[in-house]
């Protein structure tokens, strides 16, 4: 059995002084500046008196920061803390006609001057696309550009039940729990901000190279001849694919980490089918543990004492789809240890992704009938490490994101030269670490298919830079015309996964008729033409933490006009993606070209591409999955500047592994200029161990149209007019 260490005997304890705290005083009460220092590079923290990380640990940063000197006279952004009726919270006062993003995953628009929200990650099919919905994910966090573009942003470091207010002169962050910190990052620009996020929380790992593929999923695919079919008919039709998912129904009875012995006999050989056709296979396991004396993981679960406990000391007991449940209490080292090692087999079958699925944690009941959607506010939680113990109003909005970490432990473990994939639902600030997300149980409506551009840009801006939404609406009915229109665009956003639910009809790419089967076929196989410049800016994202979507006021942050254009997106700093359905987008200022990738990407349901002038994006051939080599033959398109001048970057490495960390990978920067009637194309630099293909082509895009040559990018190629 666990030994039940002094935290965990204090778990009640320190869930009751919270919970006097919050009665001790009547009234806003003003704290005092404990202390006030730069710990970074543009970045300040600070602490109130009274301040105390066992009743606030912190969970976002990935460190303590050290206070490097003191505050400059002239640092103007300054924080205000209360206690009413024991409750903290902070405000900032910030300068006028700021504009104000962040928030993590919500609902509403892209610029939330004027907006509210709560974070309690919630189960919330069908979410309303009105601001103030509940979602699954917590990010305390609010990104502020300044009329002139330089940015700040403020890191709210902790994990209480709160409430987000974003009013045009000032935020206010009002928690149900005790004192905490705030950091404040001032910079440049709002992507030297971003940047700075990701020293303070981490950056996403970079992910296999199959994961940036199309993907396919539903609820569910089931058994597994359905999966087989699903997989032969993507090969069948020449529809680019990499990746099929297995929802809750691949279970025995919904017992995680088993398989039905019905409709999923041998998953192994399921996965060495999907493999042979070069698919990966990526499969759900949820938090809850059914409760059945006869169930390994349950044996083994209360053999080592790792659930929740009610206040009592007795396992907590809540329904979700297994039935009854005890649910793994990730705050301590140990359950999660315990939980990783439960991969091992079961990654052994094949598996190469995990999704962790209502992980908030949801609830849809208690023991005795109650309903509650998750723990009680004064469940305990034992903590260990460098947690305390505490109460889930403190750890519910990081219950995910310990699950995910021990997920990704799990994994890496299991398969040590893989790169993790997981998908998780719920997560918390700091959690791109460990698991991509997505915009959760969407809807097949116009309305749900226009939220998902800002509700993707909002994930990036606050830290999150690998999100997507379910391609074509999990809930309910799509029709042809809504499918067709949202791969036209979602097919170029960081993660694209068509989904459905079950009940709904069917949503792949084949299931609306001909033409939008071929316009689905266009779309994705320009995404993956554009394989390499995406790998590279993922590669980009897990050095320096800059996004891969991004909105269009980052090509121009001090341009007013672009500030609230949320239908189109910047992919990286050199592509514009408008939807086909945009109504007058605001677009960025200066030299833009139409691009074109394959033959027919002009129709109705595609994404209207240009391609700065000044840049060089790497682009490969059509190609049916990951598996097969993009960079031979490479093209680089280039267009020019007013200058007749431009440059670009090409990440590459074997797509998974992590030979690169010790150099094996390549790295070019290339440079493009034009001489009289000629424009050369060359290397610039290179790094790493890889070479470029011996040959390669080059397409400049002009006013008149494009120009190709091809040849020796080491030699040079020269493109005549």
């Amino acid at each position: 059995m666990m030994k039940k260490n002094k935290r965990w005997e204090n778990a009640v304890a320190v869930a009751g002084v919270v919970l006097s705290l919050w009665g001790a005083q009547v009234g806003a009460v003003s704290v005092p500046m404990k202390y006030s220092a730069i710990v970074g590079d543009g970045i300040a923290g600070f602490c109130p008196e009274g301040f105390d990380p066992d009743l606030t640990p912190s969970i976002a940063l990935i460190q303590e920061p050290k206070a490097l000197s003191r505050l400059p006279d002239e640092w103007d952004l300054k924080p205000t803390f209360e206690l009413n009726d024991g409750k903290a919270s902070a405000s900032l006062v910030v300068p006028e006609n700021t504009s104000l993003y962040g928030g993590g995953e919500v609902t509403g628009p892209l610029l939330r001057n004027g907006q509210s929200i709560t974070l309690w990650n919630t189960d919330s099919g069908a979410y309303s696309v009105e601001n103030g919905s509940r979602l699954y994910q917590s990010h305390p966090w609010v990104l502020g550009v300044r009329p002139d573009g330089t940015a700040f942003g403020v890191i709210f470091d902790s994990s209480w039940k709160a409430r987000l207010t974003t009013n045009s002169g000032r935020i206010d962050f009002e928690t149900e729990g005790a004192l905490f910190r705030v950091y404040i990052i001032d910079r440049e620009s709002p992507q030297a901000v971003v940047r700075g996020l990701a020293e303070m929380t981490g950056r996403m790992q970079l992910p296999p190279r199959w994961a940036l593929g199309y993907q396919q999923c539903r609820f569910s695919y089931a058994p597994d001849s359905k999966v087989r079919e699903i997989a032969d008919t993507f090969r069948e039709k020449k529809i680019p694919c990499d990746v099929i998912w297995m929802d809750i129904d691949y279970m025995d009875g919904y017992r995680i980490f088993t398989f039905s012995p019905q409709g999923f006999p041998d998953p192994k050989k399921l996965n060495d089918y999907l493999h042979d056709l070069d698919y990966h296979s990526v499969w759900m396991i949820d938090p809850g543990v059914m409760v059945d004396p006869d169930y390994e993981i349950y044996k083994s679960g209360s053999k080592k004492d790792v659930w929740v406990k009610n206040k009592d000391g007795e396992d907590f007991v809540g329904f979700a789809w297994p039935g009854a449940c005890t649910f793994p209490d990730f705050t301590s080292p140990e359950v999660r240890k315990w939980w990783a090692g439960l991969y091992k087999d079961f990654m052994a079958q094949g598996v190469d992704g995990v999704w962790n699925d209502v992980n908030e944690p949801a609830v849809a009941s208690v023991k005795g009938g109650s309903m509650q959607g998750t723990m009680p506010d004064d469940t305990p939680h034992r903590g260990g490490g460098a947690l305390p113990s505490g109460p889930h109003l403190l750890y519910h909005n990081t219950y995910g994101r310990y699950m995910v970490e021990a997920t990704h432990d799990g994994i890496l473990a299991a398969n040590p030269k893989r790169r993790p994939f997981v998908l998780s639902r719920a997560n918390f600030l700091g959690g791109q670490r460990f698991a991509a997300a997505w915009t959760g149980d969407n809807v097949s409506s116009w309305e749900h298919l226009k939220l998902s551009v800002p509700m993707s840009l909002t994930f990036g801006l606050s830290g999150q830079p690998f999100s997507g939404p379910d391609i074509g609406g999990f809930l309910g009915d799509a029709t042809g015309e809504l499918w067709g229109n949202w791969i036209g665009f979602g097919a170029f956003m960081p993660f694209a996964r068509g989904h459905a639910c079950a009940g709904t009809n069917q949503k792949e790419p084949w299931a609306f008729g001909q033409e939008v089967e071929d316009a689905a076929r266009i779309a994705i196989e320009r995404r993956y033409r554009l394989l390499p410049y995406l790998y590279t800016l993922f590669e980009e994202s897990s050095r320096t933490g800059s996004l891969i979507m991004r909105p269009v006021f980052f090509s121009d942050p001090a341009d007013a006009d672009l500030r609230t254009e949320e239908e189109a997106f910047l992919l990286g700093d050199d592509l514009l993606v408008i939807p086909s359905w945009a109504s007058n987008p605001s677009l960025p200022k200066g030299l833009w070209r139409n691009l074109s990738l394959v033959n027919g990407d002009d129709g109705k349901y595609q994404a209207q591409l240009k391609i700065r002038g000044g840049s060089i994006i790497p682009a490969g051939k059509i190609i049916q999955n990951t598996n097969e080599e993009s960079l031979d033959p490479l093209t680089l398109l280039v267009c020019l500047d007013e200058n007749g001048e431009a440059a670009g970057d090409l990440y590459w490495d074997s797509g998974d592994g992590f030979e690169y960390q010790s150099g094996d990978y390549g790295r070019w920067q290339f440079r493009a200029k034009q001489v009289g009637d000629k424009v050369m194309v060359k290397v610039a630099k290179s790094t790493g161990r890889q070479r470029l293909p011996v040959r390669a082509t080059v397409e400049v895009i002009t006013s008149d149209g494009v120009l190709r040559g091809s040849g020796s990018l080491t030699a040079g190629i020269s493109v005549a007019d």
